[in-house]
């Protein structure tokens, strides 16, 4: 069995670096097949917008024309005291983007998950009162927000506020502000930057109550004169969830707001789940076993294909209603850039991107080039 996967490991290897070489010498790229449909994005780590990680960097200025902050302009890490701000990495991120001529997308504003510590309570633990809580969002925005000013295309305001059956996420900012604090996100961020682009960003959007619930809060802040610029479906896919026909229900529906849609966060599991209804809440996390990791040493040649199928499936969607998305953007450059290895069970090994472990191209993404090309 052992010598099976080392041969099966070794095929790979070699069909990938085959596939590389071609794709290099015929001079394609996502972004030069994909230029006249939608933005094509990637989130880079602070490895990446360093220029440390040099494989990946040479894939994202290949391929992307567009960048996220993966972890760097979190509260926790951009702003982890109230009087403190750590603008180190996020500066670097913002330069590395600038260039290399991408529009730059600052993720996120508004986040319950790793969140500052400090943010929502006072420094015996209790909640702080609306108002402190109004003065410490509007600080927090306006300072980063006002620092990139002109800089940064759109910025993902709040980010995971809907529950999969449409419920407020009961999140301090819930618990102390109620519904109030997302157009108050969305008011802030504009008053700091009134040429950047605003964005809501969520997962599992294929879901019917969190679709229904994410229709009517932006109605209610166009209404309201608010400005929201486009929703981010973020594209957190298995094998077999979401049902493709859901996922496009959500897109309609969305687009039908007025806004544009993006596809943010995309990546693809082929390993289990040890839990499906955690969706992508980040905080999920479960003990290792080791027949929840199927796949330590490369993917057998019927589990790669069907995960190429998929994953071009998807495209063909975004291909399809290209009118109604500006971007798609990858959770990641390489398989082991992934949060999927480590989420929700530390030490898998996971396939979840358009480039493997040796940064070479996927046979998806040959397939992804021939249907941006076909497509009118």
């Amino acid at each position: 069995m052992k010598l099976k996967r080392i041969i099966l490991l070794l095929l790979t290897v070699m069909f990938s670096f085959s596939y590389g070489e071609v794709f290099a010498k015929d001079g394609n790229s996502l972004k030069k097949a994909l230029k006249n449909k939608f933005l094509i994005g990637v989130s880079v780590n602070t490895h990446q917008s360093s220029g440390k990680d040099v494989a990946a960097v040479e894939i994202v200025k290949k391929n992307f024309n567009s960048i996220v902050a993966e972890n760097c302009m979190k509260s926790s890490v951009i702003h982890p005291k109230e009087n403190k701000y750590n603008f180190a990495q996020a500066d670097e991120f913002v330069s590395f983007g600038e260039s290399n001529q991408m529009a730059i997308i600052g993720h996120c504003l508004i986040w319950h998950s790793q969140l500052a510590p400090w943010f929502c309570v006072d420094k015996d633990g209790n909640n702080v009162s609306p108002e402190v809580l109004k003065k410490r969002m509007k600080d927090h925005i306006t300072t980063i927000v006002k620092r990139y000013k002109g800089r940064i295309k759109g910025w993902d305001v709040v980010n995971e506020a809907i529950e999969d059956n449409g419920a407020y996420r009961k999140t301090k900012f819930y618990e102390i502000l109620g519904e109030e604090y997302i157009p108050l996100a969305f008011q802030y961020a504009h008053e700091a930057d009134p040429d950047a682009e605003l964005y809501y960003n969520d997962y599992s959007m294929a879901q019917p109550g969190r679709r229904e619930a994410v229709v009517k809060m932006v109605n209610d802040l166009k209404k309201r004169g608010i400005r929201i610029d486009a929703i981010g479906m973020q594209g957190h896919i298995g094998m077999d969830y979401p049902k493709i026909s859901e996922f496009e229900k959500s897109m309609l529906a969305f687009a039908g707001t007025g806004v544009k849609i993006m596809i943010t966060e995309l990546d693809l599991t082929v390993i289990p789940s040890p839990n499906p209804n955690v969706g992508a809440e980040v905080s999920a996390s479960f003990e290792y076993k080791k027949e929840m990791n199927p796949y330590p040493d490369g993917l057998p040649e019927e589990v790669s294909k069907a995960w190429t199928e998929r994953m071009n499936d998807f495209f063909r969607l975004f291909l399809k209603h290209h009118n109604l998305i500006t971007r798609v953007t990858l959770w990641g450059v390489a398989d082991q850039n992934s949060w999927r290895n480590d989420w929700p069970m530390r030490g898998r090994t996971d396939y979840p991107l358009l480039f493997d472990r040796n940064y070479q191209p996927k046979p998806v993404v040959g397939l992804i080039i021939k249907e941006a090309e076909k497509t009118k």
